[in-house]
Order: structure tokens, then sequence, then C-alpha cells
């Protein structure tokens, strides 16, 4: 099976592979102190589309929203990470350091996450990259499993992998809602192909503007995470919208698609539990 080589206008872009390898459970996304605010508010001002004669930014009836609909989700599920640390520092009975403000997870997740906070629709946003990252999985199931069958995935990885393609979630249809909203302003006129294009670029400089986070773990983290999003831009719209061929992902593509849902999933469990 032969993998697509590098793509000038793809939607992915990762680093070159190097002698430097993280196992992920010994280089766990644990809470930091890491201020990523000022990267985060240049990802959501120069990233994101804009437009003045637009209420909003993420629904509205376009493509553009759609893609800051899915970069504002990333953040969300950043932001649960980083409460979900918080919460197990506590748990943990670890002090935070002086300099720390946030060492409250309630306090941060009404601030980060709730209808009343920064970003009203943060979760709506959220469940929205969810679904994009389900329905991404559930299209590139059947190459997992074959390289599952044909030993190109560690008897391990395989054994852990095979109970996640095989769960009904996956067989959804309400998780395609997301998806075919993308797929259908996708192609909607040749304005909306454009921005296709231009949204391939951003996704892009999104990897690019990972570099520049200073903490080395959330730089790691973050990168494997905006991967796994774009990998699944790639596969659910292409470069047409009309679908990207899942059995010519590259296997760091597919390996960061499946990390990063299970972040997404983790971040979903947080905000329900912090709910309750």
């Amino acid at each position: 099976m032969d993998e697509h080589e590098f793509e000038l206008d793809g939607w992915s872009r990762w680093d070159m592979p190097s002698d430097d390898y993280y196992d992920m459970d010994e280089f766990p996304e644990d809470f930091t102190g890491y201020d990523g605010s000022e990267v985060w508010t240049f990802i959501h001002n120069r990233i994101g589309f804009h437009d003045d004669t637009v209420a909003d930014e993420y629904d509205s009836d376009n493509w553009k929203a759609d893609f800051n609909k899915a970069v504002s989700g990333l953040h969300s599920m950043v932001s649960a990470q980083v409460i979900r640390g918080i919460g197990q520092k506590i748990t943990d009975g670890e002090d935070f350091d002086e300099d720390v403000v946030w060492t409250d997870p309630q306090v941060e997740f009404q601030r980060r996450l709730s209808p009343n906070g920064e970003t009203p629709k943060a979760i709506e946003n959220l469940y929205f990259s969810y679904m994009l990252m389900l329905t991404a999985v559930a299209s590139a199931r059947n190459r997992l499993l074959n390289d599952c069958d044909s030993g190109k995935i560690d008897a391990d990885a395989a054994a852990a992998l095979r109970p996640v393609l095989a769960h009904p979630i996956l067989d959804d249809p309400s998780i395609y809602v997301a998806a075919k909203k993308l797929h259908d302003h996708a192609v909607k006129d040749e304005g909306s192909v454009e921005a296709l294009w231009e949204a391939r670029m951003r996704s892009r400089d999104l990897m690019r503007i990972m570099n520049c986070v200073q903490c080395n773990k959330c730089r790691f983290h973050g990168k494997v995470s905006v991967l796994g999003l774009t990998t699944a831009l790639q596969v659910i719209l292409g470069r047409t919208g009309n679908g990207g061929d899942a059995s010519r992902i590259h296997r760091v593509e597919l390996a960061a698609l499946m990390t990063a849902l299970g972040k997404f999933s983790s971040a979903v469990n947080l905000v329900e539990a912090m709910q309750s």
C-alpha cells in the first residue's frame, strides 16, 4: 500500500522523522502551569476567518465558520485537559508553583468552557470537533483494521485499537452531522472551493504556530492534537470537499488521528462530569 508523499496544499503538515521518540505514557499531558493564552489569541485572530458583516463566526452558513468552529473545538479540548490536570494535581496532593493562578478546576471550567465564560460556544464547538474525529476514524476503520491484520501495527497496539474500532458510536448516524455540514458547505459554490483551499493553508500554519509554544510538553501534545484534527479534515474532505482516500493516509497521521480522538473523548467526559 503506497502512502501519499508530502503535499504542498494538503491539510496536514508534520515534522520530518528524527531520532527523538516519545512514549506518551511516560510523557503524559498533565498540568504544567504554562500560559498559552497569547498563542491561542494569535490562532483565533490570525488563523480563524473573520468577516465584519457576519454576526456569528461559528454558526454562519459557510465553510469558514465550520473551520472556526473546528479550531475552537480544538482549543476547548486543550482547555479541558488543563482543567483535568489541575484537578489531578489537587487529588494527588501536589503543591502548585507560587506564580500559578489557575488552581481551581471549577473556576477554570466556568471561565474557559461554560456558556457564561470567555467562549460561550466552547462546549458546542468541542462536540462539533469530536464528531469530526469520530467520523474520520469511522472512515479510516477498514484501513486501520487491515493494518492490524497485516502486522503493520504492533501487536499490543492492535489489541488496544480493535475495541475502539468496534465501538458502536462509530456506527451511530448522529456523529456524521458535523461532517455532512462540512461537506455541504465545502462544495456549495465556487467561493466555497476557494475558501477550502485557503483553509488547508491555514491548517498547515496552525501546526507551524505550535512550534512557538515554549513548554516542551505542551508543544508536543499540541502538535499531536493539531495533526490529528487536520488528518480528520483530510479524511473527511480531501482537496475537493468530497473526501480523501483513507488508504493513502500516512501512518504518522493515523497515529495522530487516534491519539487526538482519545484526547477529545477525554475532554467530553470531563465536560459531562463537570456539568453533572
